[in-house]
Order: structure tokens, then C-alpha cells, then sequence
């Protein structure tokens, strides 16, 4: 997905690039469309292969890091609690310093996958980029440190081994991962940071349905949040960003709160002199892996080394910033509205607001869905959405006889069960905990399963009408039983 050049490759990244960035240029639309056109070009033309998915560990990315040590800079910072290296990779020979630090918690990836693309495009030449690449090289000194949580990147979870949140170390520095972060930034001193994290996908812009697929924030350095010229560079730039970004997701960017959190890094760091950048990666449809996400990320830190390298981000105002709509935390998986819920013989009509929570599982995930809050709803919105407006709630059972293994049941078979009544089959083989894509839950040694309405309970049950049943709610998925949909199932064996 290359775009089609018919100009010279340099006249026309020039024109894309210095056009889009001169400080005293008023930027057009089609100026940023040709810009957006020229990232998403170098996305896929660098894209790492290597990495195809958010789940990766520490010894994965070993040997892309050292694939880059003819062009980088490789430097062993330290070591992690449990003993894993944490390397940062320079690049640039130009004054102005800026530094990136990835998967501070160990289960934000995405900028992660997103730094190796950037490698890729910083290490080439001899392409019609070149012109980009020696603007970067010669004005900026650039520090990247991809993997800072390698402990919590092992089992793909937040904390370090010490089950300390390394965003709240800032001060303390009890862990040996906060010591190296901090060290790297007094001995490099940069005067930009980017500071990138995921979100949860329930992150909303406020007042809407939409997404926050990309949330930022020039962190606060105190508790006035007051600007000065540090935060207000952070901010000057992240409204550049916002350009590129409302082309690709228009209405899709929220802002973070600037209360100041004394313990944190992104503002110590605002505090320390460093004008940072926080990045969070939220949701998307269709992009459990987030790689859509991946490329919305190389495009908007391109973008600011850019806009740092030509310090065009003079051009934006810090009332543009506080334009950016704020994060909302409104958003649910599945929003069912005006199911009818049995309760001492009578039936009572109310929302329940379902959320599916991910739990990995070696290299995979699975998923457990449950009642987040039930009753009017009406200030949250689903990203999948039912009106069961005279669906009343039945339970359902478990199928008689135990299948031999996974193996003996497919998918057709689990519908045929759905539809006569069961929720849950059992099997003779198979462990507590084994993987599997069916949409029926699956009992490895027992013939009860969870399920309920209540806040906090799982949500397996059906939706009937007159005593036939319609639909089925699997471990929070919603199925049609008459015109099943194609979709994916993360499920465990319980």
C-alpha cells in the first residue's frame, strides 16, 4: 500500500515535509492529507516483519535490536529485577535531545512494535526519504528504549516482578527498571520525551460514542498545572500530531486529565526540564492486536521529530491544545438494553452494561466477560450495542453428555447446542485452562458454570420471547441464534 509518486521522489517529500512544516506556513488541508499519504507510504514500506502481534517477550526482540547496530548507537542501561537487559538504542548527531521510552508496564506493547518500524526507517537510505532522514539525523539526538518493563513483558502484565506499577516509582526509584530510567534521562538530559503507554479500550471521547484510539497529554509538573515553556513546547507539538491524526481517525483522539501525580514519570519529567509527550494507545474496531494502532503510532512520532527537528510546532498554540476533547471512561463491550430480568415472579426492565476483560494465557489471551453495571445506562455507550426491548432473561443448561475432547466438537455443533437449550458442554479430555475459539463454554470436570445478572457475575444466559429462545450471551458475546455473525471467541476451558 505504497503511495503513487509522479512527481521526483525528492521535489515531492519535500513538498509533502517542509510545506507542511514551516513555521510561518498556514497548513491546508491538502497539505496535511499529502503529508498523512507520505507516513502511511514509509509505515508499510518499513513495517518490522518480525512482529506480527502485541504479545512478544524480551527475548524476541534481542535480535532486532542487534540487527541495528551498524546504524545505532547500543547501549546495555541495566538490568531488570529478574535479571533481563534493558537496552537503549542512539541515533542522530544533532543538538536537540530527545528520548522515547516504551512498555514502562509490560502489557503496552504497541508503541513498542511501532519504535522497530521506525528503526527500520531511520536505518534505510537511498530512497526518496532521504532527504527526512539527514533533517532528522543532523538536528536531533535521539534515545529510544524499547522495553522497559521486560519482567511484566514476559507474562504480559502491567507491574514489574517486584508487582510495583514502575509509573509510580519516579521519586522512590525502588525498582531497578525506575533507577535506569532515571539515570538515563539525567545522563542524556533530553529536552523532548515521549512517554508511551496503552489504555484500556473503554476509553471514550467524551460526550461520544467514539473510541479514544490515541489519547495524549503534556503532563503537568505541578499540582496548579501550570504551563511554562517546557510543558508548553509538549503541547505546541502534540496539537501537530492532532492534525495528522484527525485525517486518518477524525473524532477518535482524546486528552488525558493534567492532574499532577507526584509519583509519576511522565511528570517528573516535565518537572525535570524534559518537554514530554505522553502517547496512550486505546481501541479500535476490528484491531485486537492493535496494528492499525502500530502505524497511527509511527506516524504521529515521525511527524513530532519532525516538527521538534524544524521546531515548526512554534506555529500551534496551547489553546489549540485545550481544544482536544477529554478521555471519557464510558465505553462497554456489549450494552444490552431493556432486558427484562426475573426477580420473585416478576420481570423488571433494565440495562446491563458488559465488559469482557483479557487475561493472557502463554502466548495467547482469553477472555472472561461480566456484569459491569446494570440499571439505566443511558450515559454509557456500547461498542456493541442491543435493544432487547420484551427479551426476557432465561438460564440455560448443561449438555448431558461429556465429548470426548475439544476435537469432537465444532462450531457447527456448539450453535445446534445453543439453540436446543444448553449454554456449557463438558469433556473427558483436556485441561483446566486449554484454549478454544467455540461459542458454547466448555467444562473440563464439573456441571455447573457462572451465570448471572448481577454486578460482578458472568454473563451466560439467553434472551427469549415467549418461551423461545432468540439469543445467547457467551461469557459476554452476544449471539443471534437464527443469523449467527461471524466472530472471534477467546475462550478457556473452565
Amino acid at each position: 500500500m505504497k503511495a503513487s509518486f509522479n512527481l521526483s521522489n525528492s521535489l515531492f517529500l519535500l513538498f509533502l515535509i517542509f510545506t507542511f512544516s514551516c513555521k510561518t506556513a498556514k497548513v491546508s488541508a491538502p497539505e496535511v492529507t499529502a503529508t498523512v499519504a507520505a507516513l502511511e507510504s514509509a509505515y508499510f514500506q518499513f513495517k518490522e516483519p518480525a512482529i506480527t502481534h502485541r504479545r512478544f517477550r524480551h527475548a524476541d526482540l534481542q535480535p532486532l535490536i542487534q540487527k541495528h547496530s551498524a546504524a545505532f548507537r547500543i547501549t546495555t542501561l541495566g538490568e531488570s529485577v529478574e535479571g533481563r537487559s534493558i537496552s537503549s538504542l542512539d541515533w542522530g548527531t544533532g543538538k536537540t535531545k530527545v528520548m522515547l521510552w516504551s512498555q514502562m508496564h509490560g502489557n503496552e506493547s504497541t508503541a513498542t512494535m511501532s519504535l522497530f518500524d521506525l528503526f527500520n526507517f531511520l536505518e534505510a537510505s537511498g530512497d526518496e526519504y532521504d532527504e527526512l532522514r539527514d533533517l532528522l539525523k543532523s538536528k536531533l539526538d535521539l534515545r529510544f528504549i524499547p522495553m522497559i518493563n521486560p519482567d511484566g513483558a514476559e507474562v504480559f502484565k502491567r507491574r514489574n516482578a517486584l508487582d510495583i506499577d514502575l509509573n509510580r516509582d519516579a521519586i522512590s526509584q525502588i525498582s531497578p527498571e525506575a533507577v535506569i530510567l532515571k539515570g538515563a534521562r539525567d545522563d542524556f538530559e533530553p529536552k523532548f520525551g515521549f512517554n508511551l503507554h496503552d489504555q484500556q479500550v473503554y476509553y471514550n471521547v467524551s460526550g461520544t460514542p467514539k473510541q479514544a484510539t490515541i489519547s495524549v497529554l503534556a503532563p503537568a509538573y505541578n499540582y496548579e498545572t501550570d504551563v511554562n515553556e517546557v510543558r508548553k513546547r509538549a503541547m505546541q507539538t502534540i496539537v501537530g500530531m492532532n492534525q495528522i491524526l484527525q485525517e486518518v481517525v477524525p473524532g477518535n483522539v482524546g486528552k488525558y486529565d493534567d492532574g499532577f501525580e507526584p509519583r509519576a514519570f511522565g511528570d517528573n519529567m516535565t518537572k525535570w526540564g524534559t518537554s514530554t509527550i505522553l502517547i496512550e494507545s486505546g481501541g479500535h474496531p476490528n484491531d485486537p492486536e492493535k496494528q492499525y494502532i502500530r502505524q497511527l503510532n509511527f506516524m504521529i512520532i515521525l511527524n513530532a521529530l519532525e516538527q521538534i527537528a524544524t521546531r515548526s510546532y512554534g506555529q500551534y498554540t496551547t489553546e489549540q491544545y485545550f481544544a482536544i476533547p477529554d478521555n471519557g471512561f464510558q465505553l462497554v463491550d456489549l450494552l444490552i438494553n431493556e432486558i427484562r430480568i426475573p426477580v420473585n415472579g416478576k420481570y423488571y426492565p433494565v440495562d446491563l452494561a458488559i465488559r469482557r476483560r483479557e487475561s493472557s494465557a502463554g502466548g495467547s489471551y482469553f477472555v472472561t466477560g461480566s456484569v459491569d453495571d446494570l440499571g439505566d445506562m443511558q450515559v454509557y455507550f456500547g461498542l456493541e450495542e442491543f435493544d432487547a426491548t420484551g427479551l426476557n432473561y432465561a438460564e440455560g443448561k448443561v449438555f448431558e453428555t461429556a465429548f470426548e475432547s475439544l476435537d469432537n466438537i465444532d462450531g457447527a455443533k456448539a450453535m445446534e447446542l445453543l439453540k436446543q437449550g444448553y449454554l456449557a458442554v463438558k469433556v473427558n479430555k483436556g485441561a483446566k485452562g486449554d484454549l478454544h475459539q467455540l461459542p458454547i463454554l466448555v467444562l473440563q470436570s464439573t456441571d455447573n458454570f457462572s451465570a448471572g445478572w448481577r454486578t460482578g457475575e458472568s454473563t451466560n444466559f439467553f434472551l427469549e420471547k415467549d418461551g423461545v429462545r432468540k439469543y445467547a450471551v457467551v461469557n459476554g458475546y452476544l449471539i443471534d441464534l437464527e443469523n449467527p455473525k461471524e466472530q472471534e471467541f477467546m475462550q478457556r476451558v473452565y
